[in-house]
């Protein structure tokens, strides 16, 4: 007989999210304390010594004169610091020696970014908001039988890109250093084990996925929609099955956060049809477990104001504009996000947007990011690495370009998700599909992450270029009523939807 656990942890999950009751009516000395503290703990690193944290300490209002003498940064502004702690420096920007680095792509300066992963916040934060999103489900599903079974948990692994040796600073996946790092317990809960779980080859790491979590009694599953849905196809393919009902009975509920879920919902809910499905959101980024969806009728998530994060907001319309803290903001406003973490991020833009749909407590939805990108599989391909890529692909081609725009194209029943690419010539290449091979190589070159998605074509494939007839953008311009020769309105070079793509195929046909 299977043994369910469920009962004995419940109340405990069940005060975790009845905790956040209070926020309604006293969310402003929650950051405010957390403000302190931070500044109280680092006031003797690097940073705390050159921003006057000792100072700041000493004013009758901390938030005030800390916005006063700290500046807002972008992660360029930081990366020199960061590049020191990896080497092993101490008491840089948080007190004491960081050895565990989240490794993100996206910033113009290189190829990738490194978040720093310190002990407090992976204690304070990290762990904490995974079982926050626990709490909250175990609290919405008084039936739930969540720990009858294990939990599916499919994360990435470390990485060598700096040419660090030994084994003291890890750099990768957010998701490797959570897996690393936590309890030894974990074992008896969760699949794979960790040796399978941190495999960089998804060429060998796919079917040892398949083959263990076959294997098990799966009451939940954790990761990005696009990741697991290939996993999960080759369980039901090994399974000889259509439903994961035949697989894993018990399974209840997917824990899954990185990019949107919409495009991938349907399949889901077919492939688990025969089960009591549910599906929990979390904002849950490299730097920072941010929030969760705390109601299952609520698509918006629960802003998690307790757990070593202090939030600052800059209204999307007017990016200049100075920061407001939480008790400031407003419902039905989006915001660019600011952060202070245990992480040693301080002021840090990270450049997502979220709008404010309620207040008292604080609850978002993700908006996007300040700038173009693609993050339909969690590649976050940026614009800075398109425009590299193409003009190092024109050279090689011998190639010109007029104007381009990309868009994901979503993964169905078989197959793959890709990028799709619409691109007006100047001068083509001779060969579109070697052009596309180049493009390819020169995006994996520039992006960690498209590169690990595009490994061994088990996440994305490879891209595809159509080639827009003559005049075409200058014409989606007019028609979007914003075309003026000489201006500044650029054709968007990325874009996370198909709304812009499918208006352009549409008048490419014409």
């Amino acid at each position: 007989m299977r043994f369910d656990f469920t009962p004995l942890v419940r109340t405990y999950f069940r005060n975790i999210a009845k905790r956040t009751e209070a926020w309604k009516d006293n969310s402003e000395s929650i950051q405010r304390q957390i403000l302190h503290h931070h500044i109280l703990k680092a006031r003797e690193s690097e940073f705390g010594r050159k921003n006057g944290f000792r100072d700041i300490l000493e004013t009758s209002d901390i938030y005030t004169a800390y916005k006063k003498m700290v500046p807002l940064v972008h992660y360029e502004d930081i990366r020199e610091d960061v590049i020191r702690m990896i080497k092993g420096e101490p008491d840089i920007l948080w007190p004491g020696v960081c050895r565990d680095f989240a490794q993100s792509s996206g910033t113009s300066g290189g190829k990738s970014k490194y978040i720093p992963i310190t002990g407090d916040s992976l204690k304070g934060n990290h762990y904490r908001g995974g079982e926050d999103s626990v709490a909250h489900y175990i609290n919405s599903n008084p039936q739930s039988k969540m720990f009858s079974g294990k939990g599916f948990i499919l994360g990435g692994s470390f990485s060598n890109t700096l040419g660090i040796k030994g084994g003291k600073v890890h750099v990768g996946d957010l998701s490797a250093t959570l897996i690393n790092r936590i309890t030894p317990l974990a074992e008896l809960f969760r699949v794979p084990d960790t040796q399978t779980a941190l495999m960089s080859d998804w060429t060998q790491k796919l079917p040892a996925l398949v083959e263990k979590a076959s294997k098990e009694y799966i009451t939940n599953i954790s990761g990005v929609p696009s990741w697991f849905l290939m996993v999960l196809r080759k369980i039901l393919e090994k399974n000889k099955t259509q439903s994961l009902a035949q697989v894993w009975p018990g399974l209840e509920v997917f824990f899954h956060g990185g990019i949107s879920f919409e495009p991938y919902r349907d399949e889901y809910e077919e492939i688990t049809r025969g089960l009591d499905m549910h599906f929990l959101e979390t904002y849950n980024a490299s730097e920072g477990f941010f929030a969760v969806q705390n109601d299952p009728e609520d698509k918006s998530m629960l802003l998690i104001i307790d757990r070593d994060v202090f939030f600052e907001f800059i209204p999307v319309n007017h990016l200049e504009a100075e920061p407001i803290p939480l008790w400031e903001v407003k419902p039905d406003t989006t915001y660019e996000l600011v952060i202070s973490s245990s992480n040693g991020l301080w002021r840090y833009r990270l450049g997502d947007t979220v709008r404010i749909t309620s207040v008292n407590p604080v609850k978002i939805r993700i908006a996007g990011r300040t700038g173009s990108f693609i993050n339909a599989f969690g590649e976050e391909l940026m614009e800075d690495n398109a425009e590299r890529a193409m003009a190092a692909a024109c050279r090689l081609h011998n190639a010109n370009i007029l104007n381009y725009t990309a868009a994901p194209e979503y993964a169905r029943k078989n197959k793959k998700g890709r990028h799709q690419w619409l691109v007006e010539w100047d001068n083509p290449p001779k060969n579109i599909k070697d052009f596309a091979d180049t493009l390819d190589a020169e995006l994996r070159k520039l992006n960690s992450d498209y590169d690990a998605k595009r490994s061994g074509n088990i996440f994305l494939d490879s891209p595809q270029i159509i080639s827009a007839r003559n005049g075409l953008f200058d014409e989606w311009l007019k028609s979007a009523g914003s075309h003026k020769l000489g201006g500044q309105r650029k054709v968007p070079r990325l874009n996370n939807n198909r709304e812009m793509m499918e208006h352009l195929l549409e008048m490419n046909k014409e």
